[in-house]
C-alpha cells in the first residue's frame, strides 16, 4: 500500500488536543467553541470520531455519553438529530458532526482527524465509520489527515480514501493503561507492525514512550513523528528532542520560529 506524504503544516504548526478547549470558558472538547478558538489562535486541530445510530461521523471522544454530556449511554445508540440536540458540559452547542467541523475549518488550519477504535480489540470493522468519513471529506480543500490506534480502521482508510495521509496513533501500551486490551493484542501492537502494511507515513505516539527504539526505526526509514499529549512547556521541550510536532492542551503552545 502506498504512502501519502504528510502536509508540512503538520510539522510546522502545534496541533490542539480535541481543539482548544477549556471548559472554564466554556469550550468543551470536541466542540464548535473549541475549534474556532484554536483556528482564531493558528493551531492545526485533532478531533476523534464516534459513529451515530445512523451511521454519521460525529466529534467526539469516549463511547459512553456521561462524562462529555451527562446523560449516560453509547453515543452509537443516538441519531446525528439527537446529538446535534445533546449540550455537551461546560458549554451551549450539541456534538457536531463531521461535516459541520469541515465547513467550519474550511481549511484554514490542518485537521487530524482520529477515528476510535470500533472494534474492541483493535480487529477487523464493519467500516461504517471508516465510509462515512470517506463521504464527508470528499470534495474537501484542506490539509487533512486521518489516524487510528486500530491499524485494521487505516487499513480500511487506505481503501476509502488512497489520497489522503493516514497514520497509526501508537503507545506504550500499559496493561494499566489499556485494561480492556487482552495482553496479546497489547504485546503486538507495541511494536507498531502494520506501519508498512497500512500505508502510513507517520505515527502519533504517546508522548512518555518517545525514545522506543521502533520510534527511532520508524523515523530514520522516513516515518513522521508526532506525539500526544503534551500538557507542559517542558514536556514540549523534551518532547521535540524526537517527535516533529505535538498534540498538546491545557497550555498554550509556541508557534515554532
Amino acid at each position: 500500500m502506498s504512502q501519502v506524504p504528510l502536509p508540512a503544516s503538520f510539522l510546522t504548526t502545534p496541533l490542539a488536543h480535541r481543539a482548544l478547549h477549556d471548559v472554564a470558558q466554556g469550550r468543551p472538547e470536541n466542540s464548535r467553541a473549541a475549534i474556532r478558538a484554536a483556528i482564531a489562535r493558528g493551531y492545526g486541530i485533532e478531533i476523534d470520531l464516534q459513529p451515530s445510530r445512523d451511521g454519521a461521523a460525529m466529534v467526539f471522544h469516549d463511547y459512553d455519553m456521561g462524562r462529555l454530556t451527562g446523560r449516560a449511554g453509547p453515543i452509537r445508540l443516538q441519531s446525528a438529530a439527537e446529538l446535534a440536540q445533546t449540550p455537551l458540559l461546560g458549554g451551549d452547542e450539541g456534538v457536531p458532526g463531521l461535516d459541520e467541523v469541515l465547513d467550519l475549518v474550511a481549511g484554514r488550519v490542518p485537521l487530524l482527524i482520529e477515528l476510535k477504535d470500533q472494534h474492541g480489540q483493535m480487529g477487523a470493522t464493519d467500516g461504517g465509520l471508516e465510509r462515512a468519513v470517506a463521504a464527508a471529506l470528499a470534495g474537501y480543500r484542506g490539509d487533512v489527515a486521518l489516524m487510528s490506534f486500530n491499524p485494521q480502521s487505516v487499513i480500511q482508510l487506505a481503501e476509502l480514501c488512497p489520497d489522503l495521509p493516514r497514520g497509526i496513533v501508537t503507545s506504550a501500551y500499559r496493561a494499566e493503561d489499556w485494561p480492556l486490551l487482552r495482553a496479546e493484542v497489547r504485546d503486538r501492537l507495541r511494536d507498531i507492525p502494520d506501519y508498512a502494511v497500512s500505508g502510513s507515513s507517520f505515527i502519533s505516539h504517546e508522548v512518555g514512550d518517545l525514545d522506543r527504539p521502533r520510534v527511532a526505526e520508524i523515523k530514520a526509514a522516513g516515518g513522521h513523528v508526532l506525539c500526544w499529549t503534551v500538557r507542559s512547556a517542558a514536556q514540549e521541550a523534551k518532547a521535540r528532542r524526537i517527535a516533529e510536532n505535538i498534540t498538546f492542551e491545557g497550555y498554550l503552545a509556541a508557534h515554532p520560529a
